[in-house]
């Protein structure tokens, strides 16, 4: 169900997102409307960026990923490969905002997660002052429903 927003009229909906937004908070609600955690914990570390010509880009970690024992990634070992990649997500591509509906897709080109190039991502908005809140359709991750709302905070 699309967000609500209180937009002042002197900017349009797109021009609203334009600049770089710090994550403040990624919480899922399960099926029984339970809060948990994000995938990569309590505190994930984040930012997105909204350039005016219709690119996008988003980068998400968890805060406590460990170093590599090598400052080299070709020595990394298969363990030091997996919990980085495990505690990273990010994508880029472009995107498109439906301001009647309040939601905006980002049409990925680059993942992370090579499963979602090509994808189309649907996120529900609602702006909140100097905030930005994104909220998934309901997603089915092991058989159960959930929905990812995440907060960000406008930097530039």
């Amino acid at each position: 169900m699309p967000l609500r927003s209180d937009q002042p009229a002197s900017r349009s909906v797109k021009e609203r997102f334009f600049g770089t937004w710090k994550l403040v908070s990624w919480k899922i609600k399960d099926a029984n409307g339970e809060l948990i955690d994000s995938p990569l914990g309590p505190d994930p570390l984040g930012w997105i960026m909204y350039q005016p010509a219709g690119h996008m880009c988003v980068a998400l970690m968890r805060p406590d990923r460990p170093k590599f024992v090598s400052d080299n990634l070709r020595e990394a070992t298969p363990e030091e490969v997996e919990t980085a990649f495990e505690g990273y997500i990010s994508y880029c591509g472009s995107y498109e905002v439906n301001e009647r509906e309040r939601f905006v897709i980002h049409s990925l080109q680059l993942s992370s997660f090579p499963n979602l190039v090509g994808t189309e991502q649907k996120r529900f908005f609602e702006f909140a002052g100097d905030q930005l809140i994104l909220e998934t359709p309901p997603i089915t991750v092991l058989g159960e429903a959930q929905v990812h709302r995440l907060i960000w905070q406008r930097l530039m």
